[in-house]
């Protein structure tokens, strides 16, 4: 069974920069696209100096850049990084403290954005609550990951390749691609989740081992963390879909706020499906109680039939057991034959008599 890590809560000031994750082994890279209609240009393990210089390019000014991270533990770039984009210093330690609830922030000049995803450790069945923040301004993007994953490559291909309509739109669109990559990850993790459910399902029916509970609490834990990741992140995506009308951020295309309601449509259903499958954990729990109770009634019923069979026999064998000098049968030649007869034509008939009645 998979196992979700999501760690607890630690306060930290809002100008504190600390990285609060636990990725600190892999060096930080970065990765840089400059892209339009015409064409792309891809730069890998690139440098600040590099970022600055293509990001205050004048004749780059209309093209889109994203640009990707990965690592968050060299707490000076990413600070470069923010003095490269004129972001508030609060907004960066923000993108350093990972245990925050996903959120939006909206500025006049920028719009932040933090989601929750699932990262799966390799070579384990441990999964892991990964943050992923973006930055939005101008025609710039900037994604922050804790560490490496594959979450966006097929958009870079799209990018390379000029695939579907992403080099004709802006960086919002950019936007859209990636959070809904993050949103169909949660799909995919819960299908293999509600595999496992079906399983304990049909199990429920037969098994009789007191670990099968301990398996249904954990899938239930597990599917609460993921509830836990993804109820903010819908309400994330309601204020996204909803600052269309404000003055604030003009960054996202009127157009393209019909994108950002359907990955809150999406998150909805995540919710759902998730309530789904906490609902079949609670039946395939119910269902083992039952089959448990069904299985105790059963030898309860077995115990008694036997017993009422032994209750007149015992009663015959307790008549002739008494010491009293006046028993006739006790000097007859064949009574000790006789009344085993007797006892053994009685088990006969009630045997009959049960079974007539189904009650075995």
């Amino acid at each position: 069974m998979k196992r979700i890590k999501y760690s607890k809560v630690r306060k930290v000031q809002p100008n504190l920069f600390e990285y609060t994750g636990s990725y600190k082994k892999d060096p930080v890279e970065m990765q840089l696209f400059v892209y339009d209609v015409e064409g792309y240009e891809e730069y890998r393990n690139v440098s600040i100096e590099r970022v600055r210089k293509e990001l205050d390019d004048p004749e780059q000014e209309l093209d889109v850049k994203w640009l990707n991270i990965h690592g968050l533990h060299d707490i000076e770039l990413i600070k470069e990084i923010g003095n490269v984009l004129r972001t508030e210093t609060f907004i960066i330690s923000d993108v350093l403290n990972v245990l925050r609830r996903s959120r939006i922030d909206e500025f006049d000049n920028m719009l932040f954005f933090s989601i929750k995803s699932i990262l799966e450790e390799t070579g384990s069945n441990t999964v892991r609550i990964e943050q992923i923040s973006f930055l939005l301004t101008d025609n710039t993007i900037v994604s922050f990951q804790e560490r490496k994953s594959d979450f966006f490559s097929h958009i870079r291909e799209r990018i390379r390749t000029g695939g579907g309509i992403v080099r004709k739109k802006k960086n919002d669109y950019l936007l859209y691609l990636m959070l809904d990559a993050i949103i169909e990850n949660f799909f995919i993790t819960i299908e293999n989740y509600e595999a496992d459910i079906e399983k304990l399902l049909i199990e429920a029916q037969h098994s009789h081992k007191s670990e099968f509970l301990s398996r249904i609490e954990h899938e239930r834990e597990n599917l609460n963390y993921l509830k836990r990741a993804i109820l903010p992140l819908r309400d994330a995506l309601y204020t996204l879909k909803s600052i269309k009308d404000d003055d604030e951020f003009d960054g996202i295309e009127s157009s393209n706020y019909t994108f950002f309601a359907r990955l809150h449509q999406k998150a909805l259903e995540l919710l759902e499906q998730i309530e789904y499958d906490v609902n079949n954990l609670e039946s395939a729990s119910n269902i083992f109680y039952s089959s448990q109770a069904q299985k105790m009634n059963q030898i309860m019923k077995t115990l008694t039939i036997f017993s009422v069979i032994f209750m007149p026999l015992t009663f015959i064998v307790g008549v002739y057991g008494m010491n009293f000098d006046n028993m006739p049968e006790l000097r007859s030649k064949n009574g000790y034959f006789i009344v085993l007869g007797v006892m053994f034509v009685t088990v006969i008939l009630m045997v009959f008599y049960f079974r007539r009645k189904k009650w075995f």
